[in-house]
C-alpha cells in the first residue's frame, strides 16, 4: 500500500505541476480553457468553474489541458480566445511552460534535499584511484590493478570517482575504451561492464580506496563510554587491519564481552581505544553507526542550497542527455529504461527511508520528464514546439495532412517506448 500511495503522490505531483504551467501561461494570455484532468479515461471527480472543467481520471499515468480552437480538428469561430487565434509566439509559451514548471519544481525540491544536510562520501570529489578490485570483475580481468588510477572513459575526462560512475552506470554490457595511468605510464584497455542488479546498471568491479569511519556514536552505550567520536577513522581492530564496514561489524558480533583494541585515526593523529562490547557472542554490539567510507558533512544555507541544486540539475540534464543520445546509437541498454512499476517500486523504497529520500526522487524523474517532453516528438509538447519552430521558418502554416502524418509518427513511437518500459518492468518482476 505505501509503494502505491508513494506512487501517486509523486506522479500526481509531478503531472500536476506540468499541466498547471501550461494552464496559467494560457489563462495569463486569455486562452479558453475547456479542461484540466490529472489522469485519462473516465472521470472519477469532476468541478467546473469559471468556464473550465476540473477533473480527476481513472488512468493516472498522465493528464492535459484542452484548450478552445486547440487544434485545426476542433470546431472554430476563429474567436480571439481561441488558442489558435493567439501568435506563434504565444503558443509556444504555453507549449513550453510543462516542461518549465517541471525543471523548476526539480531545482525547487532538490533544494529542499540539500538544505537539509548529508553526510557525503569523500572519495566521490576525489580522482579515480582504484583500491578495490573485485578478483571475479571485469575490471580485473581486463589487467586493471589496485593504483591505477583511471584518466577517461571513451575520451571523456573522468576527473572523480562520480564522473567515472556515471560513465559506466548506463553502460552495461557496451565495450568501453578506458585509459588508465600506472605509474606514471599511460595506457589504453577495452572492458565490458557487467549488468549488476535488475536494472541492469554497469559495473566494472571496483571501488576507492576507502577507510571505514564513524557515523554516530550511540548514547549510554560501550562506544561512548570508551571515548568514540564521530568522525573518528576505524583503521584496525585487534591488529587486523584493511577490515571494511561489514568485516568490523562482524568481528565486533563475534568477540561477546570480550575486550577489542581498536585502532583509529582522530584529526590526522592515531591512537587504540578499548571497548567491551554488550551482548553474547553472535549479536555483540558497542553502540556505533559505521560508515562504509570516509564523509564530508554537508549543512549549505538556503541560496547555497539553491546554488548547488541548479548545479546539480545541470549535470543530470547532461546525464540524461546523453543517455538519450546513448539510446539512438544503441550505446545504452533499451533494457534500462524503466516504466511505471519501476517508478512505483523506486517510490515506495524512497518513502521507507523518508520525505527527503522520496523528494530526491521527485526531483529526479521531474527533470526526466521535463527533458522527454521537449523532444521533438508529436503529441509531446517538443513535437508542437517543432512544428511552430517550422512554420516560423517556412513563414506559412504547414498543411493539415502533414500535421496527421507527423501526429501518427508520434504516436507510433509513444507506443512503442511504452510497450518497451512496460516489458522492462514486467522482465524485471520475474527476475
Amino acid at each position: 500500500m505505501q509503494t502505491i500511495l508513494s506512487f501517486l503522490f509523486v506522479l500526481g505531483v509531478l503531472i500536476f505541476v506540468h499541466e498547471l504551467g501550461h494552464f496559467l501561461v494560457a489563462r495569463w494570455y486569455r486562452v479558453r480553457v475547456l479542461t484540466f484532468s490529472l489522469g485519462f479515461g473516465p472521470k472519477i471527480l469532476k468541478l467546473t468553474r469559471g468556464g473550465t472543467e476540473y477533473c480527476v481520471s481513472i488512468v493516472p499515468l498522465g493528464g492535459f489541458v484542452k484548450m478552445a480552437g486547440e487544434t485545426t480538428a476542433d470546431e472554430r469561430q476563429g474567436a480571439p480566445d481561441e488558442f489558435l487565434s493567439k501568435s506563434k509566439w504565444i503558443r509556444f509559451q504555453v507549449y513550453l511552460a510543462g516542461p518549465a514548471m517541471n525543471v523548476i519544481l526539480a531545482v525547487l525540491a532538490l533544494t529542499v534535499v540539500l538544505s537539509n544536510g548529508a553526510d557525503v562520501p569523500k572519495y566521490l570529489s576525489e580522482p579515480p584511484v582504484l583500491g578495490l578490485l573485485d578478483a571475479d570483475g571485469v575490471a580485473a580481468k581486463a589487467g586493471l590493478q589496485a593504483g591505477d588510477r583511471i584518466l577517461s572513459v571513451n575520451g571523456e575526462a573522468t576527473r572523480t570517482w562520480d564522473e567515472l560512475v556515471m560513465a559506466v552506470l548506463p553502460k552495461a554490457n557496451r565495450e568501453l575504451r578506458v585509459e588508465i595511468d600506472r605509474g606514471g605510464s599511460r595506457s589504453t584497455v577495452s572492458v565490458v561492464p557487467a549488468s549488476v542488479g535488475k536494472y541492469e546498471a554497469g559495473s566494472l568491479g571496483i571501488g576507492p580506496i576507502i577507510r571505514p569511519q564513524i557515523q554516530e556514536v550511540h548514547a549510554g552505550r560501550p562506544a561512548q563510554k570508551a571515548g568514540f567520536k564521530r568522525g573518528d577513522v576505524i583503521l584496525a581492530m585487534d591488529g587486523q587491519r584493511g577490515l571494511d564496514r561489514a568485516g568490523l561489524i562482524s568481528y565486533i558480533q563475534k568477540q561477546g564481552e570480550k575486550p577489542i583494541a581498536v585502532d583509529i585515526e582522530r584529526d590526522g593523529a592515531i591512537q587504540t581505544l578499548s571497548v567491551t562490547p554488550e551482548g553474547a557472542a553472535g549479536a555483540s554490539k558497542v553502540g556505533l553507526t559505521i560508515s562504509a567510507a570516509e564523509f564530508t558533512r554537508i549543512d549549505p544555507s538556503w541560496p547555497q542550497a539553491f546554488t548547488m541544486s541548479v548545479s546539480q540539475n545541470w549535470d543530470n540534464t547532461k546525464l540524461i542527455g546523453k543517455t538519450l543520445k546513448g539510446l539512438f546509437t544503441r550505446e545504452t541498454p533499451v533494457s534500462q529504461l524503466m516504466g511505471p512499476v519501476g517508478i512505483a517500486e523506486l517510490s515506495g523504497s524512497a518513502a521507507e527511508m523518508g520525505w527527503i529520500k522520496l523528494l530526491e526522487l521527485m526531483s529526479l524523474i521531474s527533470l526526466q520528464l521535463a527533458l522527454l517532453n521537449l523532444m521533438p516528438i508529436p503529441i509531446l509538447d517538443g513535437g508542437q514546439i517543432a512544428i511552430i519552430g517550422l512554420e516560423s521558418v517556412a513563414r506559412r502554416d504547414l498543411s493539415l495532412r502533414f500535421k496527421e502524418y507527423f501526429a501518427m509518427a508520434g504516436a507510433a513511437v509513444i507506443v512503442a517506448l511504452m510497450v518497451t518500459v512496460l516489458y522492462n518492468d514486467i522482465a524485471r518482476l520475474i527476475r
